[in-house]
């Protein structure tokens, strides 16, 4: 009888510490899942942003392209022409002036598009981080399982090794901390 109560008293200690393990695990995936949401959500802005800079970036070079070409087609109308050369003059100021808008914002354009850029990669970093949480945390869930089903502390420990990972991962991810490890990250893609 005595034997009978202490191996149940050590089993049901091991069930309580796996049930607690996965409780916390189950709310920090829950809470680290929401955070990535957003963070994704972010992340589709600035690539968004980027694309329509990009874009905006290429209409106004071909629109100055355009613009220089008429003005080109205008000095030739004046060397062909220079009787009515003084007829073109307002349209030749006002296509340099368009050129000189051009000149001042393609530049800006181009800038702002690649701070677009940066800004996903930065969101990317903190993306991945998520993930490797994401991921060490479903192999403690998955280990902690196992313990309960061969009551055993070992793969109980393994998970709570596996738990700290994907807490320090998520935590990280929150803080935007710079813990990235590329290559785990180069390996899973």
């Amino acid at each position: 009888m005595e034997v009978e109560l202490s191996v149940e008293s050590k089993q049901k200690s091991l069930n309580h510490a796996v049930a607690i393990t996965v409780v916390i695990l189950s709310v920090f995936m829950g809470i680290a899942k929401i955070k990535d949401d957003n963070l994704v959500q972010a992340m589709q802005l600035a690539k968004a942003d980027a694309v329509d800079l990009w874009a905006e970036y290429q209409s106004r070079s071909i629109k100055k392209a355009l613009t220089e070409n008429t003005l080109q087609q205008i000095e030739i109308s004046k060397v062909l022409n220079p009787a009515q050369a003084a007829r073109f003059a307002p349209q030749e100021a006002a296509l340099r002036q368009k050129i000189a808008g051009y000149d001042k914002a393609i530049p800006d354009t181009a800038s702002r598009a690649r701070a677009k850029e940066a800004e996903y990669n930065a969101l990317n970093n903190h993306d991945d981080q998520y993930d490797i949480s994401d991921a060490a945390m479903a192999i403690a869930i998955a280990c902690a399982a196992v313990a309960a089903l061969v009551e055993l502390w070992l793969p109980l420990l393994v998970a709570w090794g596996f738990g700290g990972l994907g807490a320090v991962f998520g935590i990280a991810a929150a803080l935007g901390w710079s813990l990235h490890p590329a290559w785990l990250v180069t390996l899973l893609s």
